[in-house]
């Protein structure tokens, strides 16, 4: 058997987990049942051997993690959206067809989708770059300007983070975070899946996806280095077609640290984890069990540590 790496991420009252090419979203309804669905997909990455080649595999993961997560925002959301929805709401959408309905959420989901690309470029690469050319006019060393632009960025990123975490929604999205962890930890210790158990376990993990995008800042900063041009919009586009390849950078870094325990990754990985302070939360045994729920819908756990205890796992 083959070593998995679960990955996954916190919905609204819930948590997705993804294992190969298959994803489950675990959801606690408002009536406090769980409710578990199943996708089996085809990635890109599987289609060709291109899609593999390092650097490249990290932008295309990157791009469809983003499409799988906004998909399963939706879902999630959806089971609050039907409780505000009022009767005559309700009707109307039940004369609608399958399709349209299909249609109207694929087009919502593509244009969420682009929208949060647009947006977390201008934010966190555009709006730092075009700081960092006004403080040009004034520093004459590039190093020293990228290293100030780098820092504005950072700065930036974590104090959104920090913004978003007081809102009230936000905070429970980030306790399943922390469950999401847990489970993970718990999961790739061989320690079985209850939720006593799991709670035990640290909410940070290596491969977050906060950690990524913090890498992702760390990365920009010493390859904006060593640009230059002899105009400021020319500089602002070279960046901004720059971001796929510093994209697939931070992907490769997040998968060398999350396969490997040396003091080098670990101590590299640090900072990301500390960032991870500020979008987990110490969750409850209740969220845990939504965890686990999605955890079970895409791998026996049970056969899969017990064949981790037997020595029969192939890294």
């Amino acid at each position: 058997m083959k070593r998995v790496k679960i990955g996954g991420q916190a919905v609204m009252e819930g948590v997705m987990m993804k294992n190969g090419d298959r994803y489950a979203v675990a959801v606690r309804k408002p009536d406090q049942e769980i409710e578990v669905k199943v996708v089996d997909y085809v990635s890109i990455g599987s289609k060709s051997v291109f899609f593999r080649i390092p650097i490249i595999r990290g932008v295309v993961n990157f791009i469809e993690s983003l499409v799988i997560g906004v998909k399963t925002l939706m879902y999630s959301a959806s089971f609050y959206d039907e409780e505000e929805d009022s009767e005559s709401t309700r009707s109307a959408e039940k004369q609608r067809t399958q399709e349209q309905q299909k249609k109207s959420d694929d087009l919502a989901m593509y244009g969420t989708v682009a929208f949060s690309l647009v947006f977390a470029i201008a934010l966190f690469m555009m709006l730092p770059a075009f700081i960092g050319e006004l403080i040009g006019r004034v520093v004459e060393s590039r190093v020293l300007m990228s290293a100030i632009e780098g820092v504005i960025r950072l700065a930036i990123f974590i104090g959104y983070v920090a913004l978003i975490s007081l809102m009230k929604d936000i905070q429970r999205v980030f306790m399943y975070h922390g469950a999401e962890h847990k489970t993970i930890n718990c999961f790739e210790a061989g320690v079985p899946l209850t939720p006593e158990n799991v709670k035990k376990y640290s909410r940070y993990h290596k491969r977050c996806g906060t950690s990524f995008l913090f890498i992702v800042m760390i990365v920009s900063i010493i390859v904006f280095m060593f640009i230059d041009a002899p105009s400021a919009w020319m500089r602002m586009l070279i960046r901004l077609l720059l971001v796929p390849v510093i994209a697939g950078i931070s992907y490769e870094f997040i998968m060398f640290a999350g396969r490997s325990d040396s003091w080098i990754a670990n101590a590299l990985s640090a900072p990301g984890k500390w960032v991870q302070r500020l979008t987990t939360r110490e969750p409850d045994l209740d969220m845990i069990e939504v965890a686990i729920a999605s955890v079970e819908a895409v791998i026996d756990w049970r056969e899969y540590q017990q064949a981790m205890h037997d020595g029969k796992i192939e890294n």
